[in-house]
């Protein structure tokens, strides 16, 4: 069991990250692919990915077992994250000391290759490599459903959001899924060893993680910023191959409810898209795209998230509850979301 202790000032600072963190989905990933679990969420994007994996995995896989205790090196709290490059950049400035200790940590668990020493001792060359690996994976097992990590991560920062104005930072904390359990002043999260994690007034950063599986996570030493990795809602089809990834067009129950159009673009949003995307798929005019949007929103069915100059669409809660109902009476996509 994770116990999180707050203080009442803690409560006050309490943030929901805006947006991926791509270390936390590269570390998250690399051990669910390992794992044989969560078939219906991660089977279809396993089959693709595995036999698309460059070499240097390997250098990745010992260093992210997936049980048990993985470094906090590789999931940096503090500096630049904007980008890959970036977030990559801070994890190899580790000081060599913490890379000691960490992965000294990590052989007590665990049989480790030869190089690892090279890495704990900032061996400059293995520490080129590492960071080569990480932007190899992220091109073959992310890069191409990065589209659906993004959207379905949006779309969850707004469910949160709608919990923290209906209901406060309590209802925030509370629902953040089965495997958390608020009892003022602790949160009490399913974790595999006892830890207690003490914010002291340092409050609290929840990083929803696409690929985290199937409980929330954190980092092992307590002394570093504090966060809670948490899972997310999955799209059902979001491992589908591009041809069938599409929204699902054609007459049905929303068609006649919304219009077909707008059930289209319902559907579209599932995974997200921009109105240049959407005004593709369904062979309709921008404006008409916007149009229908307009309405969409107005009804609490989608959101917008406006960025770069670009409009990106997403269902939210009550748009993806309508379209689970569509399923289920359609016979379409029947447990395809196990987790609440």
């Amino acid at each position: 069991m994770l116990r999180i202790h707050f203080t009442p000032e803690d409560l006050t600072r309490v943030r929901v990250a805006p947006g991926p963190d791509v270390l936390w989905e590269i570390t998250n990933s690399v051990q669910t692919l390992q794992r044989t679990d969560g078939e219906r969420v991660f089977g279809a994007w396993r089959r693709r990915v595995r036999p698309r994996l460059p070499e240097s995995r390997r250098l990745l896989t010992p260093l992210l077992p997936p049980h048990g205790y993985s470094p906090d090196f590789l999931t940096p709290a503090c500096g630049d994250r904007s980008t890959l490059r970036s977030a990559v950049d801070t994890l190899l400035g580790t000081p060599r000391r913490r890379l000691r200790t960490e992965l000294a940590r990590l052989a007590g668990s665990a049989r480790l290759p030869p190089w690892v020493s090279s890495l704990a001792d900032g061996d400059t060359d293995t520490l080129a490599r590492l960071g080569e690996a990480l932007h190899a994976y992220q091109a073959e097992a992310l890069v191409p459903h990065w589209r659906h990590v993004r959207a379905d991560l949006e779309a969850d920062r707004a469910l949160r959001t709608r919990h923290l104005m209906d209901g406060g930072t309590e209802a925030l904390l509370t629902g953040l899924g089965p495997d958390v359990r608020w009892r003022p002043p602790v949160l009490e999260v399913t974790y595999p060893v006892d830890q207690h994690l003490r914010l002291g007034g340092r409050g609290l950063l929840l990083q929803p993680s696409f690929f985290c599986w199937p409980a929330p996570t954190t980092l092992a030493d307590g002394d570093l910023p504090p966060v809670l990795v948490h899972p997310i809602h999955h799209t059902a089809d979001w491992a589908a191959p591009p041809a069938a990834a599409g929204p699902a067009t054609g007459r049905g129950p929303l068609g006649r409810l919304l219009g077909q159009t707008r059930a289209d673009l319902l559907r579209a949003t599932r995974g997200g898209c921009s109105t240049v995307e959407a005004a593709r798929m369904l062979q309709v005019t921008h404006p008409a795209v916007s149009q229908h949007m307009n309405v969409l929103r107005a009804a609490g069915l989608t959101t917008t998230v406006r960025t770069g100059g670009r409009a990106f669409h997403l269902a939210t809660a009550e748009g993806r509850a309508l379209l689970a109902a569509e399923d289920h009476r359609t016979g379409r996509g029947q447990g395809a979301e196990p987790r609440p």
